[in-house]
């Protein structure tokens, strides 16, 4: 039974996130449904990360078995023409080993987040970005970022609603990077607990804002209402996953 790993984009405005879910369509349920209306096969597609509602994607990894054996080639041309007028699009396709996963394989996350900070409302980018209108302390930002660098216990950063075992996580790199009124902070981590990341973009916007929030402190306190709000949804994009055989400059 051959094992195909896909790189897949996605506009995730109108969808419920990855996970299939009962309310709306997902990522998942476009994939899996693209890949029965093409072989006739119900598969499970596994991915890399599981984004809430409103999250967008570059390049998530994912993984499914098919029982007959097709050209890669043929099953990315196959799936895309089922998805052409839905959100989402495979970029990638390659048969991998069997003992390949897309979630329990995966040695780094890569997310990154985008703010617009004018005071113009954001116009060709809604629904892509967080619009942010106050004068922010970008140096102050960049400080209080690299406190998040590192291994700690992330409870003040964890949604109410994290399954994870452990809030211990550790974050392997923060970078901020501004182009005119643009500003992007990627984040890399082998894994990220519920909400992590949209709480630390929000607490760091917060403390650029004026807000007297400190990382150490707020580490300390262990609780969610020590860290500032939970950025939302739409500047969140999964850049890529990556694995044993890559390596930072590629997603395959």
């Amino acid at each position: 039974m051959p094992r195909y790993r896909i790189d897949v984009e996605y506009d995730g405005t109108n969808l419920i996130g990855w996970q299939i879910n009962h309310q709306g369509p997902s990522v998942q349920s476009l994939l899996q449904d693209a890949i029965y209306r093409f072989c006739g096969e119900k598969v499970a597609v596994f991915s890399a990360g599981r984004t809430d509602a409103g999250v967008h994607a570059i390049a998530m990894p994912a993984h499914f078995d098919l029982d007959k054996d097709w050209d890669a080639e043929t099953v990315m041309r196959a799936i895309n023409f089922y998805l052409v007028n839905e959100p989402v699009s495979v970029l990638r396709c390659e048969k991998v080993d069997d003992d390949f996963h897309a979630r329990f394989s995966c040695k780094k996350r890569i997310y990154k987040y985008v703010v617009v900070n004018r005071p113009a409302p954001v116009v060709l980018n809604k629904n892509r970005v967080w619009w942010v209108p106050q004068k922010l302390d970008i140096d102050l930002m960049r400080a209080q970022s690299q406190k998040l660098v590192g291994k700690h216990d992330f409870t003040s950063f964890r949604a109410a609603q994290c399954q994870a075992k452990s809030p211990i996580k550790t974050l392997d790199s923060c970078t901020i990077t501004q182009n005119g009124d643009e500003i992007v902070l990627e984040f890399a981590a082998r894994s990220f607990l519920h909400h992590q990341v949209r709480n630390m973009v929000g607490t760091l916007i917060d403390i650029a804002s004026g807000k007297p929030y400190d990382i150490d402190e707020i580490f300390a306190k262990q609780e969610r209402g020590a860290a500032g709000v939970n950025a939302p949804a739409c500047g969140l994009y999964f850049v890529k996953g990556l694995y044993a055989t890559d390596d930072d400059s590629k997603s395959f």
